[in-house]
């Protein structure tokens, strides 16, 4: 049976699930992609040496360093630092917040898919078991088939809502320990920044 024809056969209401998947794998596609490119900006090493630095308070050698990097624990440690004079903690978490909030774009959406998709394949079930037995009611069990399959057809809807659902937690969450990740790394590196540059304020050997 041909996916038209499956849709076909699950009445109405496999229509919003066709869009519930079309929007899932939207999401699924977009996310690994944008998180394929946070992989790939990440420097590990460029970060251990802006701590060095900081340490040191050669903040021209730390702009040079960084100029031209995307690494988002790199962009909170320069915000930190070119508000160090102010509040540097508070401008870190405020840039932190904003990298959470890209990260966590799109997520919302998914977490509704996992939850409306089986519902709506429940619903669409419903519905056509009540007309299975509007069937029954008005042919009696002249014709059984009539009533077994339009109850069959009916379930088409069940199976794509739990299908739907089950794609979409997996990469659900996936991403939700990336982004977990992500904020663990960025707090790690903020607080080693704070310290350091605490540490350095107190010493006499450095000038602010």
């Amino acid at each position: 049976m041909k996916v038209y024809e499956i849709i076909l056969s699950g009445g109405p209401v496999m229509w919003p699930l066709l869009v519930c998947s079309i929007v899932v794998m939207t999401i699924i596609g977009e996310r690994m992609l944008f998180w394929m490119q946070i992989r790939r900006k990440r420097n590990r090493n460029l970060m251990d040496e802006v701590l060095h630095l900081a340490e040191s308070r050669d903040w021209p050698r730390i702009k040079e360093k960084t100029l031209g990097s995307e690494d988002f624990v790199i962009r909170v440690l320069n915000v930190g630092i070119l508000h160090r004079d102010y509040d540097m903690s508070k401008a870190m978490e405020a840039e932190a917040q904003q990298m959470v909030n890209r990260m966590s774009q799109f997520m919302s959406v998914l977490d509704t898919m996992i939850t409306v998709a089986p519902l709506l394949g429940i619903f669409g079930t419903v519905l056509g078991i009540i007309s299975s037995f509007e069937v029954l009611g008005n042919s009696g069990i002249a014709d059984p088939k009539l009533v077994t399959g339009g109850i069959a057809q009916a379930l088409l809807t069940t199976a794509a809502g739990l299908g739907i659902s089950i794609i979409s937690v997996f990469p659900y969450n996936y991403f939700k320990s990336r982004i977990e990740h992500a904020i663990h790394v960025m707090e790690k590196y903020a607080t080693s920044l704070e310290v350091v540059y605490k540490k350095s304020a107190s010493s006499p050997e450095y000038e602010a």
